[in-house]
């Protein structure tokens, strides 16, 4: 499966700069009932995220479904009911990542 490129480096990232850096300066990430917006809002959210989970996402399949690239990815890590799958839901704007919502 060939991924967007700033999806792609969205699951490749392995430092919160190296997340932040594909976001638009105007995008908002939803995760848990959360919206955190910019990329150092972003950023400190992928971080604390990783701390507390230590979770790794593996694309399984990718759709386009109203604009949208939908990932349907297998989370795993320390948390309940892991691993499971996941759906990221990410809009685009050129080369950044504009909106992610990412749910089950």
């Amino acid at each position: 499966m060939i991924l967007p490129k700033p999806i792609d480096a969205y699951f490749a990232a392995q430092d919160g700069a190296a997340l932040a850096a594909v976001f638009a300066a105007e995008a908002d990430v939803l995760d848990e009932g959360q919206t955190h917006r910019g990329p150092e809002d972003i950023r400190a959210w992928w971080q604390a995220a990783k701390e507390k989970y230590h979770h790794s996402a593996a694309p399984l399949d990718m759709i386009e479904h109203d604009g949208k690239i939908v990932v349907r990815a297998l989370v795993s890590g320390d948390f309940p009911g892991s691993p499971l799958v996941l759906r990221f839901t990410f809009g685009l704007e050129g080369a950044l990542i504009r909106d992610l919502r990412i749910n089950a």
